[in-house]
């Protein structure tokens, strides 16, 4: 016999937990085994008022809304209450029920800007001492990358910097600019989104308004041990021994080795790293074409740790 399934649903009963609808293996169900955020509330405390106003958003309830858009892909605050009102694993995940009604999006934008960068920063490093605790990082072998990200802007908004005002305005700047022989990511500015700077990546070697993001990750199991967010200019080797330093602080813990790929190959960050005791598993960069001394005529002795 054809079976039907009638559709309208006037009412919802329900007896017992969301918890019951989501299998074990769920990403957000596997998190929330291990997750204690029960800190956090005397963490933010200080930035709210503890006698009026209207009640605020559990400080527990953004970062797990914040945390599902990670886990699951959500890059837009949008985007990820949209998927909440229909998504009974992250309406479980905050604590929400069905018939409540869920924060506005702006809600997580006002509250970053309450927070800060510094209190985002201290729930990292939390975060961080927890996996070390559980004894999945142990920040003895790092590895360290800069992803190039580029900003969320139109083409339409760049336009040419007058380089007289420029001059006028700051006269060091001015130097700089003509001292340097890649002027090209001088000459444009990003109107809507000042903080992004023109920079080229290796595939498509176009300039484009862009950060960068520079992360060290723990070899043990990928733990994520110190993020850094800078302007797309910013080159990788300026970076490398202030975060691995601001990651040995954080963690407590001393590195040993670190591996990374051949845009940190400079010799200042070789030398850093040797004083530090810590052994670089870097290649070298592709030898110049009018290198006065070419590097193929070297050879490395692995036994006494030598270039011949």
């Amino acid at each position: 016999m054809l079976g039907r399934k009638e559709r309208d649903q006037l009412e919802l009963f329900m007896t017992g937990s969301l918890r019951q609808l989501l299998p074990d293996d769920h990403i957000l169900a596997r998190v929330d085994r291990v997750l204690d955020l029960s800190w956090l509330r005397d963490e933010v405390a200080n930035l709210y008022c503890t006698d009026n106003g209207r009640p605020g958003i559990d400080p527990e309830v953004a970062v797990r809304l914040m945390l599902a858009g990670f886990l699951l892909g959500i890059v837009h605050d949008r985007r990820l209450m949209r998927e909440a009102q229909v998504n009974i694993a992250i309406r479980w995940f905050v604590g929400y029920g069905l018939h409540e009604a869920l924060p506005d999006h702006s809600s997580l934008t006002r509250i970053r800007r309450r927070w800060g960068e510094e209190r985002f920063h201290r729930i990292f490093e939390s975060t961080v001492q927890a996996c070390i605790d559980a004894k999945i990082a142990k920040g003895e072998v790092i590895h360290v990358d800069a992803s190039l990200i580029r900003a969320d802007v139109s083409w339409d908004s760049l336009a040419l910097r007058h380089l007289e005002a420029v001059s006028a305005a700051n006269a060091d700047e001015e130097a700089a600019i003509r001292k340097s022989r890649k002027t090209g990511k001088f000459k444009k500015v990003c109107i809507t989104d000042p903080d992004a700077s023109m920079a080229t990546n290796a595939r498509n070697r176009r300039l484009e308004p862009a950060y960068k993001q520079q992360t060290i990750v723990d070899d043990l199991r990928g733990v994520v041990l110190d993020v850094a967010v800078t302007t797309g200019e910013i080159n990788e080797g300026q970076m490398i021994v202030e975060r691995i330093e601001a990651a040995m602080v954080s963690t407590g813990l001393s590195v040993s080795t670190v591996t990374a790929d051949a845009g940190y190959a400079y010799a200042k960050v070789f030398g850093a790293l040797e004083r530090r005791g810590i052994d670089a598993l870097i290649p070298a960069k592709a030898e110049p074409i009018r290198s006065p001394v070419p590097l193929r005529r070297f050879r490395y002795d692995a036994k006494h740790d030598i270039l011949k």
